[in-house]
């Protein structure tokens, strides 16, 4: 690759709101970004639409979906018939997906390999946020440490980065970067059960923190309600 070449970067596109800032953040940073989703079971198609529209608008050279069946073991709200909580409990919510977040990384540091790319972008976050381990320091830092153990590209010395540049943001901290970088949040989807047009429930775990990040902002809410 050329020094005036483009860096190449692999980013987890959810659909949703923290998806978008991150993806505006790494084309702000001047990274080729190059979008991947995963299409796990999940309970609604809409977010995957939203992904492909926010990839888009954001500039992404291309967008890629992947498939995988987690709903085949489920163990989720989100991946089998258990019903989405309407306010947070005690403890990892039952909307936490077993191995989720390992396993999209995983599939992200494939591409990246193939493209050639040392750059892997996601939006988890560790302050707002329904208490999955795998949106914590400790996991990206282990999965970083993984990746260059792991691949060809880790062991000749390439240096494998997994960025989280959202970590440590609080929702309002989101929607204020995604208002300096021209992020149209209206265009994302959060919610963990949205209907088919993309509308959100305005009572699961995901719309609550949605809403009070906008509301401590002191942003107008974009999001579409049922």
């Amino acid at each position: 690759m050329s020094a005036s070449s483009p860096r190449k970067a692999v980013i987890l596109v959810s659909g949703g709101m923290d998806s978008a800032v991150t993806i505006a953040l790494a084309r702000e940073q001047g990274y080729q970004v190059h979008a991947l989703s995963v299409a796990y079971g999940q309970r609604h198609s809409s977010e995957l639409e939203a992904a492909a529209r926010v990839a888009n608008m954001l500039g992404a050279v291309e967008h890629k979906t992947v498939h995988v069946d987690l709903r085949s073991i489920g163990g989720s709200a989100l991946t089998a018939d258990i019903d989405v909580p309407e306010e947070g409990g005690e403890g990892i919510p039952v909307t936490y997906v077993p191995a989720r977040n390992t396993i999209m990384l995983s599939i992200a540091l494939g591409w990246a390999e193939v493209l050639g790319s040392t750059d892997i972008w996601c939006g988890v976050n560790a302050v707002d946020y329904s208490g999955y381990p795998d949106c914590r320091p400790a996991f990206v830092e282990t999965f970083e440490h993984l990746a260059n153990v792991a691949t060809k590209a880790g062991v000749e010395g390439a240096g494998i980065r997994i960025h989280a540049p959202l970590m440590a943001m609080s929702k309002a901290d989101i929607a204020r970067e995604g208002q300096r970088l021209g992020v149209d949040f209206a265009a994302t989807v959060s919610c963990y059960q949205a209907d088919a047009e993309g509308r959100a429930c305005g009572h699961c775990d995901a719309c609550r923190l949605r809403a009070q990040g906008f509301r401590a902002a002191g942003l107008p809410d974009p999001t579409r309600y049922a």
